[in-house]
């Protein structure tokens, strides 16, 4: 062990400068991608709902005295104070006892029932719902029709089915290409594709868009920036991203190891050393891997507080966008 040292003496500084490079290649090696993956959404305030109005005419004397039309208004008051499980509760009732004549009656009950599933975010159930009424007829005369494909849009995409998704899409920019032009930034946004988020920020009414991007990528952390450091001194990663308890623990258990696995070679015990070298590559080389995920999990989280509140502000969630509510 003694001639092993006078060897590594002997390389000074440029056994360590190698040794830096080997361990830059090492962390480039493990491919956390960059590519984020944040999770949006939305939360819809009484005070907005109420501000919009029904797309539906009022009930007719004749129709208050019909036994459905008490359920169904009902159902209008307990969705007006967000109490969706009820006012859905109602809405069925009222299709139970709805006439067969009453077809344009029932649609209406079947779309207050499939918006309040939508704003419940329960969108398979909203889709269920739609597939599986009347609704599911496409007709551009019904009043609530465009809010109708732009939430159906959103509960497809976000059931991860892009093909119906598509489809509905195909119809909003038909007929309604405000509205698809907003859902594409919509979309754009939701997939954190910067790229385009850059290109759309070019247009002169969407330089909120290009504020945000410059906003994000100046406070972003690097994956490999994070990686290399942690490469460098172990736990160092950790602190670039702000997770200094995870920082002081990676630096403290691997100088353990690293003692321990020099301590056990110095003095002969091969076995040991071995051992506690494997431990510490373990740690070592997970400390790289970990401390590029949290640069991840940092810029995700760094994304969804500034998108959420940009499009909020923006009405940029197709929540947001409809015209019309209960």
């Amino acid at each position: 062990m003694t001639k092993l040292r006078r060897i590594f003496c002997r390389l000074g500084s440029k056994s360590c400068g190698l040794t830096l490079l080997a361990l830059l290649f090492l962390s480039s090696c493990y491919h956390t991608s960059e590519k984020i993956e944040p999770q949006l959404d939305f939360a819809v305030q009484d005070k907005y709902l109420l501000s919009l109005p029904s797309p539906f005419e009022p009930l007719t004397q004749e129709e208050l005295a019909e036994g459905w039309s008490k359920e169904y208004r009902i159902g209008v008051y307990f969705a007006h104070q967000l109490d969706l499980y009820q006012a859905i509760t109602a809405f069925k009732r009222a299709e139970i006892l709805m006439p067969a004549e009453e077809i344009d009656r029932m649609k209406e009950v079947e779309y207050e029932v499939f918006l309040c599933y939508y704003l419940g975010r329960k969108y398979t159930e909203a889709i269920h719902v739609y597939e599986n009424t009347t609704l599911n007829h496409f007709d551009p005369h019904f009043a609530a029709n465009e809010d109708l494909l732009l939430l159906l849009y959103d509960s497809y995409s976000r059931v991860g089915d892009e093909i119906k998704a598509g489809r509905v899409l195909n119809y909003i920019q038909q007929f309604y290409p405000d509205a698809a032009n907003k859902l594409y930034v919509y979309s754009t946004v939701i997939e954190a594709d910067i790229p385009k988020l850059e290109e759309i920020g070019k247009a002169p009414s969407y330089e909120y868009i290009e504020e945000f991007v410059d906003s994000y990528e100046a406070e972003k952390k690097s994956v490999q920036q994070a990686r290399n450091l942690n490469a460098i001194v172990p736990g160092a990663g950790y602190f670039y991203v702000g997770q200094a308890q995870s920082g002081v623990t990676a630096l403290l258990l691997n100088g353990l190891f690293i003692w321990a696995s020099y301590y056990f070679f110095d003095h002969g015990n091969i076995a040991a050393g071995a051992i506690f070298t494997s431990f510490e590559a373990g740690w070592y080389f997970g400390g790289i891997y970990g401390a590029g995920q949290e640069a991840k999990y940092y810029n995700e989280r760094l994304y969804e507080t500034k998108a959420t509140e940009m499009m909020n502000e923006k009405g940029l969630f197709p929540g947001f966008m409809i015209k019309y509510a209960f």
